[in-house]
């Protein structure tokens, strides 16, 4: 079974007044971290800004969307996230999830 994650993060006061160059070592380091990425059964489906102008659209600046062979490559990468210090830096959600079917979801909306 497939698992998901989904991040939404804005960059906060934290990231706002770190110097140019210091924004470009750690992105530099996240960069190289990402490499073994696929080995470990993490796809990455989407980095970017979060489109502007839809109905009840998230607050956030930007959107993550990950796949995963397992739930622990997706507890992989988010203890990875967590250590590299990420969480200092941005305003931040998680939603991870399994793939589920229309018929599936529609029933645990009726039991809700």
């Amino acid at each position: 079974m497939k698992h998901y994650l989904v991040e939404l993060y804005t960059p906060n006061a934290a990231w706002k007044a770190l110097p140019a160059q210091d924004k470009q070592a750690w992105l530099a380091s996240i960069q190289a971290a990402m490499g073994g990425l696929a080995a470990l059964g993490v796809e990455l489906l989407s980095l970017s800004a979060i489109a502007p102008g839809i109905a009840h659209n998230s607050q956030h600046q930007f959107i993550g969307i990950w796949r995963f062979e397992s739930a622990s490559a997706r507890d992989a990468l988010l203890s990875g996230i967590q250590a590299c210090g990420w969480y200092q830096y941005f305003d931040h959600l998680n939603a991870a999830c399994e793939s589920g079917s229309f018929e599936t979801h529609l029933a645990a909306l009726q039991a809700a």
